[in-house]
């Protein structure tokens, strides 16, 4: 194929194209011109932009003005027979490409879908026109656009409904509260609409549950005052007499059918509702009380059937949920009963995955996972789990080392309740599902190359909402246990040479107790802010038990030292729109903390902190940099082990942008570093000191590539190194001996933070 478009390139593209018409080449040019001091509406220029897009022959990624180079169907087109039957008619049938051409663009077309997105956003006086941009083949030409927006016309007065019933009373205080509609607020129909659908979900919130966004209806007038609107809101005219009703929560059934159908009705009440449940089939009745938030004889409302809808669905249990609200023709006010009927879902559910992970420590590879799940063990959506997992790993990234490359099996097993088996204190949001979870947990990690790690964790935990951004996990109870059941001798040599290493790879117990705390929001269009902070303690209560029994020295669990350390890590992620369009700008801050005391000298390998990866300071690969500006000795095989910390700073700057349709790129810069809270004479400089902090700071820059495909992204990150903390022979502040070795690689899963 690649040769036969090389022997066509020198033909023409155009000598099929018919007498009087043009090949469409793309778009040459969208230039918005608005009034001196003035800038386009938010989204103006993408809803142009979207108005006159057409793609041409061979797109790239459905650019309107980008396209492949080699126009290979054009030319199979243009220049080859095309016989009636036989292989050479099939052939041109799947090469050949049919040109577009200007005349199925209609450019004259668009110009009035672009007056009609003028209109709709307040500019009445703008106007539209292109030009078709011809190059030295006549029969081809691109297209210019040129819009001219003409001022915007502002609100300047509003009229509201006669304060004459409940009804228009309540929409002129919903719409005198509602931005849109506040003066001096620009025209636009988008926001006019948006405004009457808020104030239509107030009022079906509020009783009137037949009343539609339709019913509100504006006239506008832009000829008493240059460039100013006086707009009045109305209700349209011969509307339904149900409109004007308010109506009252009635009486509330709820049915339960079965999954294969049939069964005999049980008819049970309960505080809040009557549960009609088809026997035989399992369901805890103090669920419904639970799931049901209507309340008889108030104002009937929408969100009340939503959240009602919600709390059955998150159970679990059910495939369908359908709520009906019936008039009560006997009441005597206006009364609407409410009907909820769920039908159970199969209570078992198989999982069979094969999968790509990516970690944060920048490991990537493949797995698989089988499991099987209860969802309804004890009939109140009760999760009883068991999973098998398997899966092979290698490190990204320039200095990667296959000694990283491993092996994992495990099986875990779970019990979660869909709400919390916990204190009357802790404060929780009904709102929102809240879980008890159980989990037992048992894996083998094997490295070849140098050990095999059995790991087994048992842990007690609750995961609740306090509020409608901030989330909690509470684990009163973990304890796991790690068993080093393999070492190689080169392993041992590296672990002998440095005790504080072979401390933390010790068989031992680590009995915990960890909160983490998460408060996520999106402050306006605009902005973001997630905060995280996770406490953790290990040992203290046994320690505590064995001091008042009068245990001295080591004190052992099962025969087997339990580690004593407390940790710390909060994060800070923030993010802000730039310009117009999908641009942002997103920052991280990190910080972390561990000290180990008691019956350790030394915190555990695996909750000891690192840098450098995929999802770290991407110009160094994993455990390449630290503890401070130490650096093992050119002799020393395999000091990744050394290259760990119990203090971590870190901060990260990204610039994201879209590119073409799903691929978007980002321009970052990381810095950061792992330091030791107690002095290691074996890792000299790995100390924190505070005058040699920010010395001890590794910086990197770097650009990436993001495809978005909706369900995942995949992102590909190249680090560029600037400062090593380590003394590298070359001084000022660029100390990188060679900038290809400073260039790092990562395929990673997902956004970084």
């Amino acid at each position: 194929m690649l040769l036969v478009g090389l022997l066509t390139a020198g033909c023409s593209t155009t000598k099929r194209i018919p007498e009087g018409e043009m090949l469409y080449t793309g778009i040459k040019k969208v230039k918005i011109v608005t009034p001196e001091g003035e800038k386009p509406a938010p989204g103006l220029s993408s809803m142009i932009n979207s108005s006159v897009a057409y793609k041409p022959n061979y797109a790239l990624l459905g650019s309107s003005s980008l396209k492949f180079p080699l126009p290979f169907g054009l030319w199979v087109y243009n220049n080859w027979p095309n016989p009636e039957h036989g292989f050479k008619h099939w052939l041109y049938e799947k090469l050949s490409v049919e040109p577009v051409l200007i005349s199925e663009v209609r450019p004259d077309a668009r110009l009035k879908s672009v007056d009609n997105v003028l209109e709709n956003n307040g500019y009445f006086r703008g106007h539209a026109s292109y030009e078709l941009v011809q190059g030295k083949n006549p029969k081809k030409a691109s297209i210019s656009y040129r819009i001219v927006t003409g001022p915007a016309y502002m609100i300047d007065t509003l009229e509201l409904l006669p304060d004459t019933c409940h009804l228009n009373h309540a929409i002129d205080s919903l719409a005198m509260k509602d931005t849109y509609l506040r003066k001096p607020g620009r025209y636009c129909v988008d926001s006019l609409s948006v405004a009457r659908t808020r104030i239509t979900n107030a009022l079906r919130n509020d009783g009137y549950y037949y009343f539609r966004p339709e019913y509100i209806e504006y006239l506008a007038d832009s000829v008493a005052k240059p460039t100013r609107i006086a707009l009045r809101m109305m209700l349209a005219q011969n509307y339904p007499p149900m409109l004007t009703a308010r109506y009252k929560t009635g009486d509330v059934t709820v049915y339960l059918f079965r999954n294969n159908g049939g069964g005999t009705p049980d008819t049970i009440p309960t505080s809040r509702a009557t549960l009609i449940q088809m026997q035989p089939s399992r369901f805890r009745q103090q669920l419904v009380p639970e799931c049901v938030t209507f309340r008889k004889g108030r104002w009937f409302s929408v969100r009340r059937m939503n959240s009602t809808q919600t709390r059955f669905a998150r159970l679990g249990i059910f495939n369908a949920i359908d709520i009906t609200a019936v008039p009560d023709t006997t009441a005597a006010e206006p009364t609407l009963n409410v009907q909820v009927a769920c039908t159970f879902d199969t209570p078992l559910e198989a999982l069979v995955e094969l999968n790509a992970t990516s970690k944060s420590n920048s490991y990537l590879g493949p797995g698989i996972t089988l499991g099987l799940t209860n969802h309804n063990t004890f009939g109140g959506g009760e999760q009883l789990g068991v999973t098998l997992n398997g899966s092979y790993e290698w490190q990204t990234g320039h200095h990667a080392s296959s000694i990283f490359n491993s092996y994992e099996l495990g099986i875990s097993t779970s019990l979660a309740f869909p709400r919390m088996i916990a204190p009357g204190f802790i404060r929780r949001r009904n709102r929102n599902l809240n879980w008890t979870r159980i989990q037992l947990d048992g894996s083998v990690l094997n490295r070849p190359h140098y050990f095999k790690i059995a790991q087994f964790d048992g842990s007690f935990n609750w995961d609740w909402q306090s509020s409608r951004y901030s989330s909690h996990t509470l684990t009163p109870f973990k304890l796991t246990y790690t068993k080093l059941m393999k070492s190689t001798a080169e392993f041992d040599s590296i672990v002998n040479k440095n005790p504080a290493v072979g401390e933390s790879f010790k068989s031992q117990f680590i009995p915990q107790l960890s909160y983490t705390y998460k408060y996520d929001r999106v402050l306006d269009p605009n902005n973001t802010f997630n905060w995280t902070f996770t406490v953790q303690e290990a040992g203290n209560l046994f320690w505590c038990i064995y001091d008042l029994c009068g245990k001295k020295g080591e004190k052992k669990l099962f025969g087997t030292p339990f580690s004593q350390f407390v940790k710390g890590v909060t994060q800070i992620v923030y993010g802000r729109r730039v310009g117009d369009g999908n641009q942002w700008l997103v920052a991280r801050g990190l910080v972390g903390a561990a000290w180990a005391y008691g019956n350790s000298s030394e915190v555990p390998y695996a909750e000891q902190f690192y840098v450098g990866g995929a999802n770290s300071i991407r110009a160094f690969t994993v455990r390449s940099i630290g503890p401070g500006s130490y650096r093992a000795p050119a002799d020393v095989r395999d000091s990744y082990f050394d290259q760990t910390g119990t203090f971590k700073f870190e901060c990260n700057l990204e610039y994201r942008f879209p590119i073409l349709g799903p691929l978007n790129g980002a321009v970052f810069m990381d810095c950061g570093n792992v330091w030791l809270l107690k002095k290691d004479p074996l890792r000299p400089g790995g100390e924190l000191r505070a005058k040699t902090f920010l010395r001890d700071l590794a910086l990197g820059t770097g650009v990436g590539l993001r495809f978005d495909i909706s369900m995942l992204i995949i992102r590909g990150d190249l680090g560029i190194g600037i400062h090593a903390p380590y003394n590298t022979g070359h001084g000022g502040y660029y100390n990188m001996p060679n900038f290809w070795k400073s260039l790092n690689f990562h395929l990673a899963i997902g956004y970084p933070f």
